[in-house]
């Protein structure tokens, strides 16, 4: 299928190419990480983030900012005896976007899948 093919067949659809529907953020690869994470278990402690994703404090604190400001999670921080903890909770909110993310991506795969399947004239 040419360029031109492709561009057709998309007007024909008139349905909005499956990238519209990704958000910034929630699709960055940390945050991304974080929320997939976070669904995973009732609440993810920090350091277990940090050594998943293969981040630094640093980088992993200020997503967890922009995180957190958005509404998708919470933190809390608190002590597991004397040993100072953050925990990393997904709101509902942030459980619909990653929802909504992982739908878009599943279209955008379906969508290079099925052109793919077209038999080229």
């Amino acid at each position: 299928m040419s360029v031109d093919d492709a561009t057709a067949a998309q007007d024909d659809r008139e349905e909005p190419h499956p990238t519209q529907a990704l958000d910034d953020t929630v699709h960055q690869r940390v945050r991304l990480g974080v929320l997939t994470v976070a669904r995973e278990a009732d609440r993810v402690e920090f350091g277990f983030l940090k050594k998943q994703l293969a981040v630094t404090d640093g980088n992993l604190s200020r997503h967890l900012k922009v995180l957190e400001e958005s509404g998708l999670i919470t933190v809390e921080k608190g002590y597991a005896g004397r040993r100072p903890r953050t925990w990393i909770t997904l709101t509902r909110e942030g459980a619909q976007a990653l929802d909504v993310e992982l739908r878009a991506l599943r279209a955008l795969v379906l969508r290079l899948e099925t052109s793919r399947a077209v038999p080229e004239m």
